[in-house]
C-alpha cells in the first residue's frame, strides 16, 4: 500500500500553489547538460518539420527549441503552468491549448511529438496512456516521431515490505515516490525550498506537494506503440543516446509512424 491514500492528493498538482515554483524546485532539468541533448535530439527529429509538445509547461524544452526555428505547438491541462510559460521571453508567441493529453487533438502533420520528465505517467490509467499513443499518431506526418522521456521503476531498490524510494535529493529539492506495485500507482511527493525564506526562527521555509503517477514499463509502452500504429525506431539512456542498458534508471524512446 502507498503511505497516502489517492484521494488524499490534491486534484490538480500544478496549480496556482505549485506552478510559480515549479522551475525553482526543478533546476537540474534546465542544467545545460541536460536541456542541451534534449533540444539537440528534438532539433534534428523534428527538422523542417512542426514540433508538439504534449504538457507543455512553463516551457523549459519548447522555448529553447522555438528559438532554434522549429514551430512548437502545445498541449497542457494546467493554466497556472502555461501562465508561467507566458511570462517568459517568447511564451507568448507559442500557440498552446489547454486540454487532456490524452484526448486533444490540434492538428496533424507533426513531425515530431514529445512527452519529456516522466509526464507520461501523470495518465493514471493504462486505458488513458494507450489513448495518448492513438491521439498522437493520429497527428503525426508519415514518417513522424512520438518521443517520450521517463523513469524506468526501480523496484529493484525496494526490500520486502518498503514502499518508498528517494528519485532526487538536491539542496532545494528532495523528492521520493510511495509505490503500490499492485496498481502501478505511485505517488511523488516534493519538498522545495525557496530561496531566501524563513521562518520566525530563521529557518528555511519548504513548500511541500505530491503528484499521483501510473508508472509503466518499456515493453508496456512498445505495445502501446503498435497498438497506436507506431514502431520501435530508438531507445535510449538519456538524452546523450547513452546505451539502454538492464541498468538504467530511466529512458528516452522513439516511435515512428509508417511513411505513406
Amino acid at each position: 500500500m502507498t503511505a497516502y491514500a489517492m484521494d488524499d492528493l490534491e486534484p490538480n498538482p500544478f496549480d496556482e500553489r505549485v506552478a510559480p515554483t515549479y522551475d525553482a524546485g526543478s533546476a537540474h532539468m534546465f542544467e545545460p547538460a541536460v536541456l542541451g541533448p534534449t533540444v539537440d535530439v528534438l532539433y534534428e527529429l523534428a527538422g523542417d518539420g512542426r514540433a508538439l509538445e504534449l504538457a507543455i509547461g512553463t516551457g523549459r524544452v519548447a522555448l529553447p527549441l522555438a528559438e532554434r526555428g522549429v514551430e512548437v505547438h502545445g498541449i497542457d491541462f494546467s493554466e497556472a503552468m502555461v501562465a508561467q510559460l507566458r511570462r517568459k521571453p517568447g511564451g507568448d508567441r507559442l500557440p498552446v491549448t489547454i486540454g487532456d493529453m490524452s484526448t486533444t487533438r490540434v492538428g496533424s502533420g507533426y513531425r515530431v511529438a514529445y512527452l519529456v520528465y516522466n509526464t507520461i505517467t501523470n495518465l493514471l490509467t493504462q486505458d488513458e496512456q494507450v489513448e495518448c499513443f492513438r491521439t498522437v499518431a493520429a497527428q503525426l506526418a508519415p514518417g513522424g516521431s512520438f518521443v517520450v522521456e521517463v523513469f524506468v521503476p526501480q523496484l529493484r531498490r525496494m526490500p520486502p515490505g518498503q514502499t518508498a524510494v528517494p528519485f532526487h535529493v538536491g539542496r532545494r529539492h528532495v523528492g521520493f515516490d510511495t509505490v503500490d506495485v499492485v496498481t502501478q500507482r505511485c505517488v511523488s511527493h516534493h519538498f522545495v525550498r525557496t530561496e531566501g525564506d524563513t521562518d520566525a526562527g530563521g529557518r528555511g521555509v519548504a513548500t511541500y506537494s505530491t503528484s499521483a503517477h501510473r508508472y509503466v514499463w518499456p515493453s508496456e509502452l512498445d505495445l502501446m506503440a503498435r497498438i497506436a500504429g507506431l514502431t520501435l525506431r530508438d531507445r535510449w539512456a538519456d538524452w546523450t543516446r547513452a546505451p539502454f542498458t538492464a541498468d538504467s534508471s530511466s529512458h528516452v524512446s522513439v516511435w515512428t509512424k509508417a511513411a505513406a
